[in-house]
């Protein structure tokens, strides 16, 4: 028997401020996600963060909190059982968060007690991005090693390129694009700084050295995120029927002062809605299931900001979720070779 680990960001217990901040801290905390030394990092965040962020956090997190969770924890359960629907009897399916509770370590264990022979361990995460993959990765190998007697593990690797990836965003979003008739789609990442960006690229001299460097060839021969997500709207815009006019890219989430990639979504609405633009989709193609970033940031701040701005509407496209398209695709992720990074 297989065992499946399937592992996301993470989420608070409860939209209560204690719970946000701790999840905060542990989240924060990662020296990936904030990779400065560590007094720098501690500095920023026990001065600037944890002292008013969670209670901000909190307020939006209510917003979006469904009877049986977060919305990143209710619909990851309902992939975990529709992915073991689809795979049958011969493999064991968990559900891990990277942050907060189901853990990782939990998760193995469940597994390992479940005498699977094998353990396939997919980060949810279609972009790679030390901050998020890297990290996810690093903690299942950790806490692999720490189990007495562990099955061999494989852990697979992005999946922004994915036929089956770009094939359920398009079953999930033509529907909703055919009835809402927009007159611009945009495709929302989440963002990364930018020091980030170029600690990735081993040259040195590529990333960011042009406004078309994502572009240029080469630009995905090694793990750059900004390049990974143009070429995921590269992919996935023919499968929406979309022209060259008809969609750009943005980056969301940012954190903090220094410099983010971009363009930033909440600067680029203001460009579209000068543009004439007046019905607007978003799809967030770095997400694989709605959350605070979607829901709230995109679903209710960008709204409102679209609404400020004269736009007549605002659309959040859903995210894949436990859509039956998605569910196949991330079985078929699963059967491909594992990754060697």
């Amino acid at each position: 028997m297989t065992g499946i680990l399937l592992v996301n960001l993470g989420t608070p217990a409860s939209p209560r401020v204690a719970d946000v901040r701790r999840y905060l801290r542990e989240f924060l905390g990662d020296p990936r996600v904030i990779d400065l030394p560590a007094p720098a990092r501690w500095l920023f965040l026990h001065l600037l963060i944890l002292p008013f962020r969670p209670r901000r956090s909190a307020a939006a997190y209510a917003q979006v909190w469904l009877p049986g969770g977060s919305p990143l924890l209710v619909h990851g359960r309902a992939l975990q059982a529709a992915l073991a629907a689809e795979l049958g009897a011969g493999s064991s399916v968990e559900l891990a968060m990277r942050y907060g509770a189901p853990s990782i370590g939990a998760g193995l264990a469940r597994l390992a007690g479940a005498g699977v022979e094998r353990i396939v361990a997919l980060p949810l995460f279609p972009q790679f991005s030390e901050a998020a993959t890297g990290s996810a990765r690093a903690r299942i190998q950790e806490e692999w090693e720490r189990l007495p007697s562990a099955p061999p593990l494989e852990i697979r690797g992005d999946f922004f390129s994915d036929r089956g990836f770009l094939e359920a965003w398009a079953a999930v979003a033509a529907p909703v694009l055919a009835s809402f008739r927009p007159d611009h789609v945009l495709m929302s990442y989440h963002g990364l700084p930018e020091r980030q960006l170029r600690a990735a690229d081993p040259s040195g001299t590529h990333c960011l050295s042009s406004p078309r460097c994502c572009d240029a060839p080469g630009a995905l021969r090694r793990p750059c995120y900004r390049a990974q997500c143009f070429a995921t709207t590269r992919a996935l815009a023919p499968l929406l029927g979309l022209g060259s006019a008809a969609h750009s890219l943005s980056f969301q989430s940012r954190l903090g002062r220094t410099p983010w990639i971009g363009p930033h979504t909440d600067r680029v609405l203001p460009e579209l809605a000068a543009r004439g633009v007046r019905r607007l989709a978003v799809v967030c193609p770095s997400f694989v299931a709605d959350c605070l970033e979607t829901l709230e940031e995109i679903g209710i701040r960008a709204r409102d900001q679209w609404r400020a701005l004269g736009g007549e509407e605002l659309r959040l496209i859903p995210s894949l979720n436990a859509h039956p398209a998605w569910v196949r695709a991330v079985r078929g992720i699963l059967q491909r070779e594992p990754d060697r990074r």
